[in-house]
């Protein structure tokens, strides 16, 4: 069994299935709810786990009574969370998000992890034993980093989810051996994703891919382009759908090519698109 490190944003999610956005004032019934634990690498280390591998989840937590929910989801599904700053009283960030049945297409609002930034301590190392792959959404940006260094020095691969440009990324996507990016990710000067794309290749960072939803995967690996299929399934939620992907890529890197890895990941990450929530499909 192999052993993830996940570092960055822990929420609490409160998921509404909804026929549509409500307008201004308008109030609305909701077919369906879920209460989970949720941010990028939270759902990424689920998958992880899932799959047969060890998941370490690394964030700010803390004692507020809010949190309960979010241990027992992720004790539910064998998820170690080292808690780094245990002793807060402050309600953990908050996502309320709406899934439109027709679509399956998701509108969310969140607190990610503002005024929740941990320090870098001095037993660093220590976090790092016996991990073989790490996976960061740069919601823990100095803390990521000082990781990322350590964890090249050690050789252990180091994976970017690159959902939006956050200040900071400038100093930790160099430090990445891996990079799979969302079609709306842009570096600053660069007006595209397939512009993007080309300059992360360039930077030195020997893989980097970008996911367009449904449509196929484009990728550059040692400065050669590739194209991933993405399969076509009956879409119900693409609620997390992307940091499913991830972790199911760090399942699939250690032992898989990486246009292998993206192909095999982005099978798991369709299959979670054909139900409601982000955990129902491991249940299938």
């Amino acid at each position: 069994m192999a052993c993830g490190l996940f570092v960055g944003l822990i929420t609490l999610d409160c998921i509404y299935r909804v026929d549509n956005v409500p307008a201004s004032d308008e109030k609305i019934v909701a077919q369906d709810c879920q209460l989970v634990a949720g941010g990028p690498v939270t759902n990424a280390a689920v998958a992880f786990r899932y799959l047969g591998q060890e998941a370490r989840l690394l964030g700010a937590l803390g004692q507020h009574p809010l949190t309960s929910l979010i241990r027992a989801d992720l004790a539910a599904q064998g998820v170690d969370i080292w808690d780094w700053h245990a002793q807060s009283l402050a309600p953990p960030p908050l996502s309320t998000i709406l899934v439109t049945t027709a679509t399956g297409q998701r509108a969310v609002i969140s607190r990610n992890a503002v005024g929740r930034q941990l320090e870098t301590p001095d037993n660093l190392n220590e976090v790092l034993n016996g991990v073989d792959i790490v996976l960061m959404d740069g919601h823990q940006m100095a803390l990521g980093q000082a990781i990322a260094v350590l964890a090249r020095q050690r050789h252990i691969p180091v994976v970017i989810d690159a959902g939006s440009w956050k200040p900071g990324f400038e100093s930790l996507l160099p430090l990445a051996t891996s990079v799979i990016a969302a079609e709306r990710f842009r570096l600053p000067g660069q007006a595209t994703a397939e512009e993007t794309r080309l300059a992360l290749d360039r930077m030195g960072i020997s893989e980097v891919a970008t996911t367009y939803g449904g449509a196929p995967i484009q990728f550059c690996q040692g400065g050669q382009p590739g194209t991933v299929p993405v399969p076509t399934v009956s879409v119900v939620d693409t609620l997390g759908a992307g940091d499913i992907l991830h972790g199911a890529f760090c399942h699939y890197r250690l032992r898989e090519a990486f246009p292998v890895a993206l192909a095999r990941a982005a099978a798991v990450a369709a299959q979670s698109c054909q139900y409601f929530g982000p955990r129902a499909w491991m249940k299938s």
